[in-house]
């Protein structure tokens, strides 16, 4: 994924410190129980579509530019499905990041998904029961976006 230009400028001011950033995650659902994917180019591994907010951005907004650009597919917001704190995480060049997720069930309206930018090696809708490996994270944002409850997920305390 290239680096968002706002992002290049707060490195040069701190160097490869920890960079707290707000990220968005899309759980796409269609009609037929198939769930929106891409294969990331940075590590090949199949994933949810997500992205990083650009300063002044609403979340929602954020997210349907998110689908739009990665995938070719315009989307709509359903609902919220979960804000969480992930951990610290460290990129090859030494930046330390750490990400505040929002993650919203979406609908498709229109459009084929394909590959609409270089950082997707390939993008389709996958039966929910037949999924490729994802993250734990993001198994649970799919069953929690699959969830009759429309109460956010988010954590009262810290984890021990």
């Amino acid at each position: 994924m290239p680096t968002p230009k706002f992002i290049l400028d707060l490195r040069e001011k701190i160097g490869h410190d920890l960079l707290w950033l707000t990220g968005v995650t899309a759980v796409v659902l269609d009609e037929h129980e198939q769930v929106l994917l891409v294969r990331r180019a940075d590590n090949g591994r199949w994933s949810l579509v997500s992205g990083i907010l650009e300063p002044g951005e609403q979340p929602a907004v954020g997210l349907i530019r998110e689908i739009q650009e990665e995938t070719a597919v315009e989307a709509e917001i359903v609902r919220l499905v979960s804000l969480e704190s992930l951990p610290p995480a460290s990129y090859p060049n030494g930046d330390q990041v750490q990400f505040l997720d929002l993650c919203f069930r979406c609908r498709p309206l229109r459009g084929e998904p394909r590959v609409n930018d270089d950082e997707s090696l390939d993008v389709r809708w996958w039966p929910l029961n037949d999924l490729p490996e994802l993250t734990d994270r993001e198994q649970a944002s799919i069953q929690n976006a699959l969830s009759p409850d429309p109460t956010p997920v988010y954590l009262t305390a810290e984890p021990s």
